[in-house]
């Protein structure tokens, strides 16, 4: 039987989408691990049809732009509507980790990560890090570098306010997701065997 990781998201104006489905992808290209994506939106509501999904998961992928130094209203709402899950401790023991976009090379992306460690640390889950070297760090590094914004405690990319989805985040961006999704699907087989 194949383990299953999810990947819950919210993209306001779709560059976050585009790096969901490369995490997704990640995920799906480990032989034994089943990829989901389940827009955020869609479970704003305790008995939401999606959280069926994630009671039955083994990881789950938190992704949501940064606005205003946090996660958006939209992942918050999912988030405050596990609330009867956090109760229970449901979700105790699967993975988790995150990302987060945002237009500027900083933009706070950190704070929502933390928010997504702090919420998964409530539900008793296992935080998985990105778990990639910083790139574009020295003065041979590139904006084409993996993992060029340097994060460590999850997936951070950027993507300019003016470009749409299908050039922004960029490539390198795309990649680093990809690779942490094949991080996350490893890491639960490994916490699941």
């Amino acid at each position: 039987m194949n383990l299953s990781v999810v990947t819950i998201y919210h993209s306001g104006y779709g560059h976050t989408a585009v790096i969901a489905e490369a995490v997704n992808a990640g995920v799906g290209s480990v032989d034994g691990v089943d990829a989901t994506l389940i827009d955020a939106s869609t479970l704003n509501a305790p008995d939401a049809e999606g959280f069926a999904a994630l009671d039955n998961a083994d990881a789950m992928i938190f992704g949501s732009p940064t606005y205003m130094g946090s996660a958006s209203a939209v992942f918050k709402a999912f988030m405050e509507a596990s609330s009867s899950r956090w109760l229970e401790q449901r979700w105790a023991n699967k993975m988790a980790g995150g990302f987060a976009n945002s237009a500027a090379m900083n933009g706070d992306k950190q704070n929502t990560l933390i928010e997504f460690m702090t919420f998964a640390m409530q539900h008793g889950m296992i935080w998985t890090g990105l778990g990639q070297m910083p790139g574009n760090n020295h003065s041979g590094g590139s904006e084409n570098d993996a993992n060029r914004l340097g994060a460590s405690i999850g997936l951070m990319t950027q993507a300019n306010a003016d470009e749409g989805g299908d050039v922004a985040p960029p490539q390198s961006d795309r990649e680093t997701a990809t690779a942490f999704g094949v991080r996350m699907a490893e890491a639960a087989k490994r916490w699941g065997s």
